[in-house]
């Protein structure tokens, strides 16, 4: 299965954003090639939705909410993706901001 690079998938991603009003960055690069990529969308009111990639019972690539489908307190949000950063230090994290809580992921969502 041909895999697409986490670099121009993290672009592709905050260009979907930014045409739809929203605005994004990388908080932090991971490996250009194969890193995973955690997706925060900050509803800038000191809360965030957030996202990390994971694969369905045939292999597909869907998106899960470790921390639940409800925003969480930002700060709970960077201690979860502190500890992950120690484990992968190849991780990436990207964020977008949007009042409505858009994540503009393409692939399935699992509540």
């Amino acid at each position: 299965m041909n895999q697409i690079r986490s670099e121009f998938w993290v672009q592709a991603l905050l260009r979907r954003a930014e045409v739809a009003g929203a605005m994004g960055g990388v908080v932090r690069k991971g490996d250009v090639d194969a890193g995973a990529v955690l997706v925060r969308v900050s509803r800038l009111d000191g809360t965030s939705n957030f996202y990390v990639p994971a694969r369905d019972m045939d292999g597909h690539r869907i998106w899960i909410q470790p921390l639940g489908p409800e925003p969480v307190e930002d700060e709970r949000l960077n201690t979860y993706c502190d500890r992950r950063l120690e484990d992968d230090p190849d991780i990436w994290v990207v964020e977008i901001e949007d009042r409505s809580g858009r994540h503009f992921l393409t692939e399935p969502v699992e509540a």
